[in-house]
Parts: structure tokens; sequence; C-alpha cells
């Protein structure tokens, strides 16, 4: 039996607000929030805070299907990730708490669709659907910062075969080039990953990679991973101001981290991502 898993993965935005409480407080009880006031930036300690856009990552995952069983009834999987709220007192060092930083998540529902065809003997053509049923209201006021906290964010699919193989989009065998050809994908591209040859697990996200992309080894860290992307977002990071960098650091760990590592990142390392042929490849011959 050849078997097809499916897992989706996307960022869920999570709004996070600021809050100045209309009187110090010493102590609070857990769950308790204090009387506050909305501000769009607030100094706790020697920290600026402001209301920032963070993210979850989120996973739903298909169990193993049948493929022929595809072909016969389509498969939806629903899914569902509940509204949320958090909240975070700021606290002057020593002294009462004087802010509160809110969190605010959206309920999100959604479901995946597997369906499967037969093409040929042993062939099998496979669609997978995602759809975002999360109601959304758009008013004429509703801004985009909005419309994304109930958006499925970079979502990409991972697909898995056991006992079988999946055929490369871009570079598919002879007698199946015309099939391959005829399959359609709206703002996401599959593409085989793995080790090099290995055709049992396919990416598909909305970056246009080739077969078996790897993370360059000239870039230093979690940044893009292109090298001259890497080289151009590290140079635009440096050119920040003090005051720019300040807030970029305080926006959360992950932006922190990032411009520590470009700060400290050596002039020889910078180099490195200006860009490296690996090797050429020979361009088909055209028939006349």
């Amino acid at each position: 039996m050849t078997g097809l898993e499916v897992r989706v993965r996307f960022l869920q935005l999570v709004a996070r607000s600021v809050g100045e409480l209309t009187m110090p407080i010493g102590e609070l009880l857990p769950g308790e929030v204090p009387e506050f006031r909305p501000v769009e930036r607030l100094s706790v300690d020697g920290r600026v805070y402001q209301p920032w856009q963070e993210a979850l990552e989120r996973e739903v995952i298909s169990p193993v299907h049948n493929v022929e069983a595809l072909a016969e009834t389509p498969v939806t999987h629903t899914f569902a990730f509940p509204a949320q709220e958090e909240n975070e007192h700021l606290r002057q060092t020593g002294g009462p708490i004087t802010g509160i930083l809110i969190r605010r998540g959206h309920a999100l529902t959604g479901e995946v669709e597997v369906a499967g065809w037969r093409q040929a003997d042993g062939v099998f053509k496979v669609r997978v659907r995602i759809r975002n049923t999360t109601p959304f209201e758009a008013a004429r006021e509703a801004s985009r910062e909005e419309a994304l906290l109930s958006a499925l964010v970079s979502a990409h699919t991972i697909v898995g075969v056991q006992d079988g193989r999946l055929v490369s989009l871009l570079a598919p065998p002879e007698p199946l080039s015309e099939l391959a050809a005829n399959c359609k994908n709206a703002g996401t591209f599959p593409v085989l990953v793995g080790e090099e040859g290995q055709c049992d697990t396919m990416l598909s996200s909305p970056i246009i990679l080739y077969d078996y992309p790897q993370i360059a080894p000239e870039s230093a860290g979690d940044l893009f991973d292109g090298t001259e992307i890497d080289e151009i977002l590290s140079l635009r990071i440096l050119t920040l101001t003090d005051d720019e960098k300040r807030e970029m650091s305080q926006s959360d760990e992950r932006a922190r981290q990032m411009l520590e590592r470009t700060e400290t990142m050596p002039a020889e390392q910078l180099m490195k991502l200006h860009g490296v042929l690996r090797g050429l490849r020979p361009l088909k011959e055209e028939t006349q």
C-alpha cells in the first residue's frame, strides 16, 4: 500500500498591545488584570515597549492515507485553534508593577483537503487544498494588520510518501513530463527535499526553490539563508540608526539575536555573503 502523509505549517499572528497602569501596584494575584490605559510607547526599567505583532508556529497533520483510496474518496481534515489572551506584567527593578503587555490571538479554523486521481498504472496525481474558514467581516476601516490576525501566514505543505516515489515537477522523468506540466500550483511551489535523489518528501512553500534546497553554508545564521539576500539584509541592518537598533532589539527575542549577530559579524564573513558560484548546469539542446 502506498501511503501519503500531509503536514501543513503556518504562522498565526498575535497582537501585542501595551498598557500603562493608572496606579503602580506592588503585587497582583494570578490572573488579575489591573486598571490601565493603552499607550503607543512605554519605558519600564530602561526598556521601551511598543505594540507589535508576534507569531506562533502552528502545524496540522493529516493522517496517512492510502493513495488508491484517495482516488475514490477525497479526505478533508478540519482544524481549529481557539482564541487566546495572555497578560505580562512589567515591573521596575525592586519596585512596583507599572505596565502590562496584552497578547491577543484570534480563533482560527480551516480545513485540509487531500484528493487523488489515477493517471496510469501505478501513477497518481494528488491535490492538497488548504482553506481558511475563519469568519472575517471586512469593514471599510479594517487595516491589513487586522486582517492578518485571521490569516494562515506563510502557509506551506510537507508531503511524505510511504512505499512510493514522488515526481519532481522541475525535472520529471520523460514519460511523466506532460503529466507534470499539467499540474497547477496556486501561490505555492513544490520541490523535492532531503538528500539528493531522495523522492519520498516534497515541500510546497510560497518561495520559489530548486529541488533539494539547502541552507547556504556561508550564511551566519537565521536571516534568509540566500547569501546575496543575506548580504542585502545585513547591510540594511548595519545602516540603522541607534534609535532604530534599540527599537529592533526590544521588539522580540529573535530580532534582538539577529541584530546582535549582524553587528558582531567579522568582515570576512560578510564578504562571503556576496555570492558563490557552485557549478554550472548545461543547457538542453534545442530541437529544430
